[in-house]
Parts: C-alpha cells; sequence; structure tokens
C-alpha cells in the first residue's frame, strides 16, 4: 500500500567513517535529535534504512497536544510547544505548525470531571485548558449533533504536518553538519572495553563515541540483538486523507468514533477516536505479561486479530552478523494496509455528526504502526550495559506533537548538559530494576 507522500530527503553520498555521535532511525525523534547536537558543533550522523519520516512520523494524526497527555509527560510536551512555536524560522521551512486548539469531547458527566481534573497539571503554567459546556462546544462546531455534556478545550494547542515535519528537521540538521544517510541501515554496535566505540551499517564502518536508538517500532528487534529486553509492541492504526474541504472547523476535535484535524492544503486528516488494530505476533506472547495491565485498560479499543503478520515476524530473524544483511535492509518501509471497514465507519459518524464534513470527498487513506510500551510513555535515557548507548523509542502513538523536546532531552543525556526535564520517568531501566511499570488513568 502507498503511504503518504512525504517531503523527499536526499541522504548524502559519502558515508563518514568518524564522527562523535550516530543517531539510528529518520523519524521526527531521530531528526530532532541530530538537530539539537549538530547545533552545539558536534559531529553526528542520522542513519535511516529507508527514507526520512516514512514510516510513523509520516502517517500519524498531526496533532501537537499537551491535552490529555499523561501527567509525567506534560512538563516535557510544554517544553515542546515552546520549541513548535519558533521551528518554522529555526528551520527555515515549513513544518505545517499552526495553534488552532484542541477539544476533546465529553459524553458524559464521568468525562467531564475526569478532564475536569486533568487540567490541574498545567496550574502554574504558561498554558491553558477549559472545560466548556454543551453550549459552549456548540459555538466551537456550530450545528454539531453529538450527544454530550461539554469538552475540555486547549486553545494553546495546535497541529502540523507530518510529511513535512521530519524532513524539514532533517534538512536543518544538515545545514548546521549533520551527515543525512538514507538507505543505509545500522547492523550494530560495536564496542572496546565495555563502551561503543561504533556502528556497523551496510555502507560500512563508523567509528563512534556515542549512539542514539530512535529507530521507533524496529528498536526492540535492534535492542534484542544486544541481549537488552525492549518490551515493545505495534498498534495499527488507520487513518484518512481528505480532500480541500470548505468551512470546516479549523480546532481539531476528538470525540469516540472520530478524531478530526485541519491540514494545511485545507483537506482534514480523520481517524477511530479510540479503536485500532493489534495483530497477534510472536512478541505478543513474549511480552504478554507486561501488557497485562494495559490490556485490561485498553480492551475495549483494540480489535485483536490473528493473521500473516503473525507469521512474517516469525520468519524475521532476531541474530544476524555484521557482515551480512540485517532485517532492517529486508523491510525499509513498514507500510501496511489501512482497514477499509473502520474507515467507512468513521466517515460516516463524521458526516452524521459534524454536518460540516457531510460532503467530504476520500483522497487517501493509509495506516501506521505505532510502537507502544506497557506504560504508554517512552524510553529516553542512557542504556547502563552499554556506556555510550541511548534510546529514544517506544512513544506509544504520542510522539509527533512532543518529538522536538524528546529530541532538546537526548541531547541533553548525550552532551551531559542539564536536562530540559527530570528524565527519570523515562529511563530504560524502569522494565528491569524492579520498578512498578504503572498506567496512569483517571488524571
Amino acid at each position: 500500500m502507498p503511504g503518504p507522500f512525504v517531503v523527499p530527503v536526499h541522504g548524502d553520498v559519502e558515508c563518514p567513517t568518524k564522527v562523535d555521535v550516530v543517531v539510528i532511525g529518520g523519524g521526527i525523534i531521530g531528526c530532532s535529535t541530530a538537530l539539537e547536537i549538530a547545533e552545539q558543533g558536534i559531529s553526528v550522523a542520522l542513519c535511516e534504512k529507508g527514507g526520512i519520516g516514512q514510516e510513523q512520523s509520516s502517517r500519524n494524526w498531526g496533532w501537537v497536544r499537551l491535552s490529555r497527555r499523561d501527567p509525567r509527560e506534560v512538563p516535557l510536551m510544554a517544553a515542546s510547544l515552546r520549541i513548535w512555536q519558533t521551528l518554522n524560522q529555526r528551520v527555515g521551512a515549513e513544518t505545517g505548525y499552526r495553534r488552532a486548539g484542541i477539544v476533546f469531547h465529553c459524553a458524559d458527566d464521568e468525562a467531564f470531571q475526569q478532564h475536569q481534573r486533568w487540567t490541574r497539571h498545567l496550574e502554574g503554567s504558561e498554558f491553558n485548558a477549559e472545560m466548556v459546556d454543551r453550549a459552549g462546544f456548540e459555538r466551537l462546531f456550530p450545528g454539531q449533533r453529538l450527544a454530550g455534556v461539554g469538552a475540555l478545550y486547549t486553545p494553546d494547542d495546535g497541529r502540523a504536518e507530518p510529511q513535512k515535519a521530519a524532513p524539514a528537521i532533517a534538512e536543518a540538521a544538515r545545514k548546521q553538519g549533520a551527515s543525512i544517510l538514507t538507505e543505509c541501515a545500522v547492523r550494530g554496535i560495536d564496542t572496546a572495553a565495555g563502551r561503543v566505540c561504533g556502528v556497523f551499517t551496510e555502507r560500512g564502518y563508523i567509528a563512534c563515541q556515542q549512539v542514539v536508538l530512535a529507530g521507533g517500532a524496529w528498536s526492540s528487534l535492534f535492542a534484542g540483538r544486544l541481549d537488552l529486553r525492549l518490551p515493545q509492541l505495534k498498534v495499527l492504526n488507520s487513518v484518512v486523507r481528505t480532500e480541500p474541504l470548505a468551512g470546516g472547523p479549523e480546532t481539531a476535535v476528538w470525540a469516540r468514533d472520530f478524531a478530526v484535524r485541519k491540514r494545511l492544503d485545507g483537506g482534514y486528516t480523520i481517524a477511530s477516536g479510540h479503536e485500532s488494530q493489534v495483530d497477534i505476533v510472536p512478541k505478543t506472547f513474549r511480552f504478554a505479561r507486561d501488557f497485562i495491565p494495559a490490556l485490561r485498560h485498553e480492551w475495549g479499543s483494540l480489535r485483536l486479530r490473528v493473521g500473516g503478520r503473525f507469521f512474517d515476524e516469525l520468519r524475521i530473524p532476531d541474530r544476524w552478523e555484521m557482515d551480512e544483511p540485517s532485517p532492517f535492509e529486508y523491510c525499509r518501509v513498514l507500510d501496511l494496509p489501512p482497514s477499509k471497514t473502520l474507515t467507512d465507519k468513521v466517515l460516516d459518524q463524521l458526516r452524521q455528526q459534524l454536518p460540516a464534513f457531510a460532503n467530504l470527498k476520500v483522497a487517501q487513506r493509509w495506516a501506521g504502526c505505532i510502537d507502544v510500551l506497557p506504560d504508554a510513555i517512552p524510553v529516553i535515557s542512557p542504556v547502563e550495559r552499554y556506556p555510550g548507548l541511548y534510546m529514544a523509542t517506544g512513544f506509544s502513538g504520542h510522539g509527533f506533537g512532543i518529538g522536538p523536546a524528546a529530541g532538546r532531552l537526548m541531547a541533553d543525556l548525550v552532551l551531559g548538559r542539564q536536562p530540559v526535564v527530570d528524565p527519570r520517568a523515562f529511563r530504560f531501566s524502569r522494565f528491569s530494576d524492579g520498578s512498578k511499570i504503572e498506567i496512569i488513568t483517571g488524571f
């Protein structure tokens, strides 16, 4: 299935033999990390097995939201909002960022109270959140037909274009001196005296002092080759892009049946507000115990299925030599088919409940693989077992908006700077040090 059109980034012809830092993964997290490091005059190579931003970084909803974040992510997302506000000027290109607000519909009093409790996490910050009653929701979306009692409205939230953002950040990193290497899979790391000293790529060896693994849905496989247990699974989300539509709302809106945000081209990106698909694969059983609490919490929104993906992933080796092609070279872009049944249902509900979309025309559908961790917050952390190795992965569907600040935090850790926020909640060791892995619900 063809994915969304991503602004092309042509990789460098020359592959450096030595840099200070290698970043693995050309999504928005990896690109943001590379930019932060390159701006400090530190040599960095960004290695991407396919093209820049071609997997989930270009397939997400494009929401830049502080609203409804896990409280542990709120400080980092607040930092990200500050970065987004001047990112176009910083990178010298259009990322599509616009401050337009986001609304989360509340179907009943329980949901309203839950969202109201969440607003306390913004107390003392420069960002605002307000609860609007049903009349206020009607003013935001005239003619709406949703049954409900009101909504959470965050006017400081916004949107950006996933197909533009990561490429723009990568090109900015290149202008600062970073090497941008596309179709350059990293097969593994090299160590000397227990420390990282280089990486093996399909284009040759690169000596380095530090490595950042920002491989999205591929990170667990890469980590497993190093005997590192990263409990990460994939969730498939199907998305619709419409043709330009006059008269639609500027503010993004989430409801149980749909989630909608305006695009820079005048069309809309639309998906289900709660429903995603999960393929049963071998790692489902390997990490089952880790994910039982999350499964109980999200049971009503997940559609489990058994099919060809089980055997596709069963055939992927978990061991390979550094002088032979790795699994990353056999699948440059993870491009799975979207669910037409699910997206048709979403479109029907949207047309019925928001009349402004009655005449929408579908331009494209695609699917993206969201990499999820058991507690639904990312790893942004050094890896103690391999000094010089870091991870920035597992963003659990929240990575696009938080990406610029995640890159800053990762760079802070790599460069030994004062972290932009306390990184403790995002430590990799939480999965092995006996910590209680907590899913925060009810805000």
